[in-house]
């Protein structure tokens, strides 16, 4: 299952319903949102992940960054440290203020949801997202003593590492590693 639809349906929707309640959306408004902010997130990861430790650096942020809470109490994202948090997670992933803002811009394009309402909205998906990875992670973790390749984590991982979309992370992976080596 992907990112997106994980996300969409932790704790029975309940999160989202949350989201869009804090920002004045509807459901299919939030959807929508989340929807359109996401790609960017996912981007950030895959290259922050395809980064010399940047894959470690994920699962450590992952096991240890405590962002289960944000989908176990949907009431927590209002709060002012999930979008500290949340600020924190798009610092990584996006790297700049500019980069969130445009970001932001080209989902209202999509969505019709206001830019303002995008901008505020983002760190608290950047937060959710986090917390579907790491309750991703912790399944993972603890249902099997491997994790295949196409599943779990690694599998919605790949749906971003998977650059050239030729249904197998691995030869873009190696480009990624021999870009590494060549320095």
């Amino acid at each position: 299952m992907d990112l997106l639809s994980l996300l969409l349906n932790q704790g029975g929707g309940g999160p989202v319903r949350q989201l869009g309640q804090n920002f004045g959306l509807d459901e299919n408004q939030t959807a929508s949102a989340i929807s359109s902010l996401l790609p960017a997130l996912g981007q950030g990861l895959a290259r922050n992940a395809s980064a010399p430790g940047g894959l470690e650096s994920l699962l450590g942020a992952l096991t240890g960054g405590g962002h289960q809470r944000y989908l176990e109490d949907p009431s927590a994202l209002g709060h002012e440290d999930t979008i500290r948090d949340g600020n924190g997670i798009l610092g990584h992933l996006l790297g700049s203020k500019e980069v969130s803002r445009a970001v932001a811009q080209r989902a209202s394009e999509k969505t019709g949801v206001g830019v303002d309402i995008l901008k505020k909205m983002l760190p608290v998906v950047a937060a959710m997202a986090m917390g579907t990875l790491s309750r991703q992670t912790a399944g993972a973790r603890s249902s099997a003593p491997a994790v295949a390749p196409d599943s779990g984590l690694m599998g919605m991982l790949g749906q971003f590492l998977d650059t050239n979309r030729d249904g197998s992370v691995l030869d873009d992976v190696m480009g990624m590693a021999s870009k590494l080596f060549q320095k």
